[in-house]
């Protein structure tokens, strides 16, 4: 299994990035219909899953952070 965040969309294509820091181009049509950029994507038996999961825990520490910056 691997690990993708989506970076952003660029008209009918998705830019995500892999665990290891290298950038991906895919077409936005295999990927799940409700993501949005931020999301973290699992990669298993040929086909691209939202984990909510590990998209949340990533948008709580990225709050942390800011809120940290802006005490």
């Amino acid at each position: 299994m691997r690990k993708f965040t989506i970076d952003r969309f660029e008209e009918d294509k998705a830019v995500l990035e892999c665990e290891n820091g290298d950038m991906i181009t895919l077409d936005r049509s295999v990927l799940p219909k409700n993501v949005n950029e931020g999301d973290v994507l699992h990669f298993e038996e040929g086909s691209y899953f939202l984990n909510a999961e590990e998209t949340e825990k990533r948008k709580q520490r990225i709050r942390s952070l800011m809120d940290s910056l802006f005490e």
